[in-house]
C-alpha cells in the first residue's frame, strides 16, 4: 500500500527526468465485461480519461453509459476546488448502494484527489468498499491492479514524486476530429492557492521529436485540430538539455501542416515576444489564447505567489491584442481569496475593464488542504463573496457579448464537430477564435472546416449559416 505525503510531493530536485516507454497490459481476463468511467475537471484530466479508457478497452472491456450495468467502474477525479471533491464522495454514496447489491463490482478512484492524503484516508477508514485507488502517476499500472484486484480487499497504489515521461502512451481518444496532445507534465509555480504542483509533479518536458510524431500521426489520421496540453505549456523545455522554448515547440508543430493548433494552459509570467510571434506568424496557430489573471489587485497577486503584477499582465495583453490579428483572449478570475478588500475587487473590475476579455471563467476562492492559501486568515462572509462573483460575471458576460456581436454579418471558417444538442437540426463548432457556434447545414460535414456567415449573436455562442459555393456553369 502506498499512501500520497503532500509533504513528499511538494520536493523539487535537481534530478533529471527518465523517460521510458509504456508497456500496456493486454489480457482477455475481462473479455465481455463492461466499464464506466467518469472524469471531473480540466482538460488534462479529460486526456487522463483517454488513457484509462485505452487501458480497459486492452483488458477486452467495452464501454457502457449506466452505472447499473458495468463490471468495473472508474472515477477520474480532480481536486482544484471544493465543489469537485463534493461531487465525487456524493456519488460514491450512490456506488456504495449498488456495491451491496452486486459485491462482485469493482470500483476505482483515480485522478487528483488520489494524490491528497487526506482523501486517500477517508477513502481508507470510511469507504472501504473502494477496491482500488490510483494516482496521476501511475495511471498505466491500472490494468495490473486490475487483474490483481480481489473483490474484499482495498488497494491503495499513490505515489508522490517529482515523475517521469512515458511515451508510445495509447489513448482511447474521444473524437476523430480533434485530439489533446501532452507536451509538459506537472507544475512548479506553487501558486498558494493551487493544489496542482503537489497533485501532477514537477514540470517535466516531452522530448519535441516525440510530440512532433505524435501530431503527424493524428494528421495522418484525419484530425484536424490538436490541442497542446500542460498546466503550463509555456514553461515548456526549461527542463531540457536542448535551448528549447515553447515558441520552438509551437512552431514545429505548426511545420507539421495540421489545420488547426490550440494550447492550453499559459502562465503570464513565461508568455515571451518570441511566442507572440510565432503565433502570429503561423496561420494554421489559432488566434485564440487563455491567459489566467486571477486578479487586478497586486497586493492579492502577490498573495498568490502569481509573480506578475496587472501593469504587466494588461501590457502583456495589449501587445497580443497589437501583434496577432483578431486575436481572441479569455481569463480565469478568483473572487473571495483570503484577506481580498472590495477595494482589491474593484482594482479587478478596472482590469477586466481595460481587458474587455472575449469570456472567462470566474470562481469563488476555494482552499484546497496543504496549500499555503488555506492557513490564510478569511473573514470576508459568503455571501460577499457571491455578490462580487454575481458583479464580475454580469461585466464578463457584457463584453463576451460585445465580442461575439462584432461577429454579426461577417463570414468566418468554422470546424464542425458533431449535431448541436440545444437544436438537432444544426452542427455545431468552433471559429478560429474558440467561438462556438450553431450552424444550419448537413451531418455530411461533420469534421469539415467551412466557411459560415454569423446571423445571430449571444453572450456564449453564435448561431450562423453555411455559405453555399457558388456553381460555375
Amino acid at each position: 500500500m502506498n499512501l500520497p505525503d503532500l509533504k513528499k510531493a511538494k520536493e523539487r530536485t535537481t534530478n533529471k527526468v527518465e523517460y521510458k516507454d509504456l508497456k500496456i497490459t493486454e489480457s482477455k481476463d475481462f473479455l465481455g465485461k463492461k466499464y464506466f468511467l467518469r472524469t471531473y475537471g480540466c482538460q488534462m484530466n479529460e486526456h487522463d480519461g483517454e488513457e484509462i479508457e485505452a487501458i480497459l478497452t486492452y483488458l477486452g472491456m467495452t464501454p457502457c453509459e449506466e452505472l447499473e450495468m458495468a463490471d468495473v467502474i472508474v472515477l477520474n477525479t480532480c481536486a482544484i476546488r471544493e465543489n469537485a471533491h463534493d461531487k465525487v464522495f456524493g456519488y460514491l454514496g450512490r456506488i456504495k448502494h449498488l456495491k451491496k447489491e452486486r459485491p462482485d463490482v469493482i470500483v476505482c478512484i483515480g485522478g487528483c484527489m488520489s494524490q491528497e492524503s487526506s482523501v486517500t484516508t477517508e477513502l481508507k477508514e470510511r469507504h472501504p468498499y473502494v477496491n482500488i485507488v490510483f494516482g496521476t502517476h501511475n495511471i498505466h499500472e491500472l490494468g495490473p491492479m486490475l487483474l490483481d484486484a480481489r473483490k474484499d480487499h482495498q488497494e491503495i497504489k499513490v505515489y508522490s514524486k517529482e515523475g517521469e515521461v512515458y511515451e508510445h502512451v495509447p489513448y482511447e481518444r474521444a473524437s476523430k476530429i480533434t485530439a489533446w496532445v501532452n507536451i509538459i507534465y506537472g507544475c512548479d509555480k506553487f501558486c498558494t492557492y493551487c493544489i496542482v504542483p503537489y497533485t501532477r509533479g514537477k514540470e517535466r518536458s516531452r522530448k519535441l521529436e516525440d510530440v512532433v510524431k505524435e501530431v503527424l500521426s493524428l494528421k495522418e489520421q484525419g484530425y484536424q485540430e490538436v490541442t497542446l496540453l500542460g498546466q503550463n505549456v509555456n514553461a515548456y523545455g526549461h527542463d531540457l538539455d536542448e535551448s528549447l522554448e515553447f515558441s520552438d515547440l509551437l512552431e514545429a508543430v505548426a511545420k507539421t501542416g495540421i489545420a488547426r493548433i490550440r494550447f492550453v494552459t499559459s502562465h503570464p509570467w513565461n508568455f515571451t515576444d518570441k511566442m507572440i510571434d510565432v503565433i502570429a506568424n503561423y496561420k494554421n496557430i489559432m488566434p485564440y489564447i487563455h491567459l489566467p489573471l486571477q486578479s487586478g489587485s497586486n497586493r492579492i497577486l502577490k498573495l498568490m505567489g502569481r509573480k506578475y503584477t496587472k501593469e504587466e499582465y494588461v501590457t502583456l495583453f495589449k501587445k497580443m491584442k497589437e501583434r496577432i490579428p483578431n486575436v481572441a483572449i479569455t481569463t480565469d478570475i478568483i473572487v473571495g481569496f483570503p484577506g481580498e478588500t472590495n477595494e482589491d475587487f474593484l482594482e479587478t473590475l478596472d482590469v477586466v475593464d481595460a481587458c474587455q476579455f472575449d469570456g472567462a471563467y470566474t470562481f469563488i476562492f476555494s482552499p484546497r488542504e496543504g496549500t499555503p492559501a488555506a492557513k490564510m486568515k478569511d473573514e470576508t462572509p459568503l455571501k460577499e463573496k457571491e455578490e462580487r462573483l454575481y458583479t464580475l460575471n454580469q461585466k464578463i458576460n457584457e463584453y463576451s457579448k460585445k465580442a461575439n456581436e462584432r461577429y454579426l454579418g461577417k463570414i468566418t471558417p468554422v470546424l464542425l464537430l458533431g449535431v448541436s444538442e440545444k437544436d438537432k437540426t444544426k452542427l455545431y463548432g468552433y471559429t478560429d477564435t474558440m467561438k462556438l457556434v450553431n450552424v444550419a447545414t448537413g451531418k455530411e460535414n461533420i469534421g469539415k472546416i467551412l466557411d459560415v456567415k454569423i446571423t445571430d449573436a449571444k453572450s456564449f455562442s453564435l448561431d450562423g449559416e453555411e455559405m453555399k459555393k457558388e456553381s460555375v456553369g
